[in-house]
């Protein structure tokens, strides 16, 4: 069973870092890519960013794009969001993917405000 676990979200100040966690179970991580999503209130899920099981960042989102990034750990089979230099807009809950199996992890809000 596919499971993906969400951590280190919270509350931050416009300008502040934090780096979220995927932890994945369930399936061969290593060699599958894996991805970030987010979803503002009122508004429709978007992709963040992607990783493919070799490690290459592909489709990071332009409203990230010098800020946020992604990477993994086979060995703890976990993927991470490293988001720094955080705007207001940034607030959303942040959702791991794994697209082979099109499963989802339960979520975790980023607030950015002062």
């Amino acid at each position: 069973q596919v499971q993906l676990v969400e951590s280190g979200g919270g509350l931050v100040q416009p300008g502040g870092s934090l780096r979220l966690s995927c932890a994945a179970s369930g399936f061969a991580f290593r060699g599958k890519t894996m991805s970030w999503y987010r979803q503002a209130p009122g508004k429709e899920r978007e992709l963040v960013a992607t990783m493919t099981s070799s490690g290459s960042m592909i489709n990071i989102a332009d409203s990230v794009k010098g800020r946020f990034t992604i990477s993994r750990d086979n060995a703890k089979n976990t993927v991470y969001l490293q988001m720094n230099s955080l705007k207001p807009e940034d607030t959303a809950v942040y959702y791991c993917y794994a697209p082979a199996y099109g499963s989802w992890g339960q979520g975790t809000q980023v607030t950015v405000s002062s």
